[in-house]
């Protein structure tokens, strides 16, 4: 695979100084269009062997460009934060939003290949990695974000000799370390684990480029012409027609699939009741309960993401608020979901979740959440038919991800009848103090009643997995949903190990 970055690929300065010229005003020329559109943005992977000019080639990008909006960030070993998170949270924070370009020197890339290197993963473990990479790489693909992946490479010999020539001089010896030398040692082992992750990874929404390191101005010549193709490329290419609804999609009020999964909700009983005597005493004990797991030693080292879905006054706030009475104020956010911000609308639609992931020690409570995706984006026809059905797999591997780092999800549907909905709305408008509760799109999407019905049965149906079940809340009974909401809280806990 790195045959051809072997070759010894030679520019000289002429050719060079000449090239440059016309490359440096044509990438600026595109990184201006791409500023103006701002309906995507460009992310830039740099990583390759040691001493094959990945930090050189960054300062070249940063001086050919507009650094104004160029967002460059280097990744080493994670912080003490970072690792009180999932691993993907560090690069999530870093995106570029559209309309500008961000450059990763080191990425997702980096520890796979290290733990393959050092025999901490196997062959079938890396592929798993590697497996994840396409899952993440591919939803970025579809979010409107051009992945550009340079590998700089250098042949063993070449490696030795670069680091030589570095150490010879007074001027650059400092550039070389102990770690370089000992990672030339093992050359043949990362030769191995890169060639693996590069066929693997090099696809068609995301493909490698390997570049000779060898020359820096063949180098710094053939990065920017990468950049600058796939820049022209993308931004060259046709506009695709943006439809609310694209014509013949799956009918909003139809199961996906034809398989009619609405007596999920539908056919629930609404029966039991739960008296104000018996809840006042439950309540107490089950929030006492929940205290004290919460200062448990083993919460320590997970964090909890709790999702409140249901719909429009199906009492989340309200079970929400008996959760955070028993825990300790500095132990807990609460995320309240709206329609997305202009900084939002940006990125990728997880990117405003991802930010937002409980630490280790921590419980995020989400009222509303990643969910919209496939609820009142598909019923509104905000997204098409293609992103929402997406949606289901990138959001189970969203909480896969989260459950692996320790977080344990906890996931509620408040679902109460349409008459009990009714009653609700009524009782805000007739209340002072209650009337912020009640909007006119609180109305409107009561006329689309039966279209979230089906639509929150095929979310339940398709994303209730072993690691993060859904829990069906009936909540015409306030009282009862509490208890119940807390209830199921406490049993996640005390089974989390």
């Amino acid at each position: 695979m790195f045959e051809s970055a072997e070759l010894g690929h030679l520019v000289d300065d002429a050719t060079f100084a000449k090239e440059e010229r016309k490359l440096r005003a044509d990438l600026l020329g595109a990184q201006l269009e791409l500023l103006e559109r701002a309906n995507l943005s460009v992310l830039v992977l740099v990583n390759g062997v040691d001493g094959a000019g990945k930090g050189e080639t960054i300062h070249t990008f940063n001086e050919w460009l507009d650094p104004r909006h160029v967002r460059t960030r280097a990744f080493d070993e994670p912080s003490e934060d970072e690792r009180l998170r999932p691993p993907m949270w560090r690069f999530w924070q870093a995106l570029p939003p559209k309309g500008k370009i961000g450059i990763f020197f080191g990425s997702w890339y980096t520890a796979p290949i290290w733990k393959g290197v050092r025999g901490e993963r196997t062959d079938g473990e890396l592929m798993l990695d590697i497996e994840r990479i396409r899952e993440h790489e591919r939803l970025l693909a579809h979010e409107g974000v051009l992945l550009v992946k340079l590998w700089f490479h250098l042949s063993k010999r070449a490696q030795r000799k670069r680091l030589q020539t570095l150490e010879k001089s007074k001027l650059t010896r400092w550039r070389v370390t102990k770690a370089d030398w000992k990672n030339h040692r093992r050359y043949d082992a990362f030769a191995r684990i890169d060639e693996l992750v590069l066929r693997e990874t090099s696809t068609g929404e995301a493909p490698w480029v390997v570049i000779d390191g060898s020359d820096a101005n063949y180098r710094s010549l053939t990065a920017g012409r990468t950049l600058l193709a796939a820049m022209r490329d993308r931004l060259d290419a046709p506009a695709t027609p943006v439809k609310k609804v694209a014509a013949k999609s799956t009918p909003r009020s139809a199961s996906l699939g034809g398989v009619d999964t609405s007596a999920i909700l539908r056919e629930l009983p609404f029966e039991a009741r739960l008296s104000k005597a018996k809840y006042d005493t439950k309540i107490v004990r089950l929030q006492e309960r929940l205290a004290r797991l919460s200062r448990s030693a083993k919460l320590r080292r997970r964090g909890v993401a709790i999702v409140f879905e249901g719909m429009d006054a199906a009492g989340k706030g309200g079970a929400i608020r008996r959760v955070t009475g028993a825990l300790d104020a500095r132990q807990y956010n609460v995320i309240p979901i709206a329609a997305p911000t202009d900084e939002e609308r940006a990125q990728p639609y997880l990117w405003r979740f991802w930010r937002h992931v409980p630490r280790r020690g921590q419980f995020v409570l989400y009222d509303r959440s990643w969910y919209g995706r496939v609820l009142v984006e598909r019923v509104e026809g905000f997204s098409p038919e293609a992103a929402w059905t997406r949606a289901y797999h990138e959001i189970t591997e969203f909480e896969e991800q989260l459950s692996e780092h320790g977080v344990v999800v906890v996931k509620f549907w408040l679902a109460i009848t349409k008459d009990e909905q009714m009653r609700r709305f009524k009782e805000r408008e007739s209340t002072p103090y209650k009337q912020f509760k009640i909007t006119k799109e609180d109305w409107r999407n009561r006329r689309k009643w039966d279209d979230y019905v089906v639509a929150a049965s095929d979310m339940i149906d398709r994303t209730s997995t072993s690691i993060a079940p859904w829990t069906i809340v009936e909540a015409n009974d306030k009282h009862l949903a509490r208890v119940q909401v807390i209830e199921t809280i406490c049993e996640r806990l005390a089974e989390a190990r």
